[in-house]
């Protein structure tokens, strides 16, 4: 079971709880290891962050007792982050399922100040946000790493508020890369066995230079312990995300308007296409006359491999853009032009 590692805390309960794993020893056979972090740890905590985030009330929250005469009052919901800065003036790098629905954010610097933040823009497809602080001085930004250089076997130094505790570093290894773990239709998470756990959401995992190779946001569980296989997104992949929160403030998607599901494989054990199993009235499939039962076969010539590969497609194409469908119905092959829409979940943004 995949579960994302925002930490609930108070009133809200975590799904489930996770132990971290056997703290492995310091690299001393391995003669390019440093014989102690403490320098790469200085040098990065000013940039690492934690958050604490207050929910709008939900039906599912308990009631605390109220006192005859009182009035009732909404329950509160807590949920504990991470995050790091990537500007002086206060940008901050998050899980936006850190703080999805979150009525208030409170940053927690390294050096223990506290700031409210805002929310400058989120992406629930990539699960990324960017939040901001304003301090009267200027922050510690990281530095990007290139994750297209990252090895199977490099280091890397995961940092994150487990459990609300404060800043905290663990060290692993990368135990691959491009792992697909069904956890929407965008990136290919790095695999890392450095212990992370409720609370690291949105933190970030360092090389050996001090660059930031990606954020972490899941871990594998199946029976609700830590068995040091945790998921980050690939720096390359986050990047240009957060550039475009900054900028705009949401990222624009493309939208076709259809429920889609993966066809039975082939002989080979390969899903090509993607059923159409729904239309939303209106939409831009609707308008150009696809039909559920159909198969879409490719994007502008591009091969498509399931359900979420049409979604990776479209959802990478600008509001406007004219694309081609190669579509089979009954075994025939024709092409659809459709001029794709914008999310209706990110209209009027």
């Amino acid at each position: 079971m995949m579960k994302r590692l925002a930490l609930a805390l108070a009133l809200a309960v975590p799904a489930a709880s996770f132990c971290c794993s056997t703290a492995r020893a310091a690299c001393g056979p391995f003669a390019s290891a440093p014989a102690s972090l403490a320098p790469l740890v200085r040098r990065v905590a000013p940039s690492v962050v934690g958050i604490a985030v207050t929910e709008a009330p939900g039906p599912d929250l308990p009631r605390p007792p109220v006192r005859s005469g009182q009035a009732l009052q909404p329950p509160i919901g807590q949920a504990a982050g991470s995050g790091f800065i990537v500007s002086p003036d206060g940008m901050i790098v998050t899980n936006d399922h850190v703080i999805a629905g979150a009525s208030q954010i409170i940053v927690t610097l390294d050096n223990g100040r506290r700031y409210r933040a805002r929310l400058v823009g989120a992406d629930d497809l990539t699960d990324i946000a960017v939040i901001k602080i304003t301090s009267s001085s200027p922050l510690v930004p990281v530095r990007w790493g290139n994750s297209a250089k990252v090895q199977v076997g490099d280091w890397a130094l995961a940092a994150g508020n487990p459990f609300a505790l404060g800043n905290s570093f663990t060290l692993g290894i990368v135990s691959a890369e491009g792992r697909n773990i069904d956890d929407g239709p965008f990136t290919h998470f790095l695999q890392l066995d450095a212990p992370i756990n409720p609370g690291n959401s949105g933190g970030p995992s360092f090389n050996m230079r001090g660059r930031v190779i990606g954020i972490n946001s899941a871990i594998v569980s199946p029976s609700g312990g830590s068995v040091g296989v945790g998921f980050a997104i690939p720096s390359n992949d986050a990047k240009p995300i957060v550039a475009q929160l900054i900028a705009h403030g949401a990222v624009p998607r493309g939208w076709l308007g259809v429920g889609v599901a993966d066809p039975p494989p082939g002989p080979d054990g390969s899903v090509k296409g993607a059923a159409i199993t729904g239309l939303e009235p209106g939409g831009p499939a609707d308008k150009a006359g696809l039909t559920p039962g159909e198969l879409v076969l490719a994007v502008n010539g591009k091969a498509v491999s399931g359900a979420d590969g049409l979604t990776r497609a479209i959802a990478g194409l600008q509001p406007g853009a004219k694309v081609m469908l190669g579509v089979q119905e009954n075994h025939h092959i024709f092409h659809v032009p459709v001029t794709v829409g914008r999310r209706p979940a990110q209209l009027g943004e």
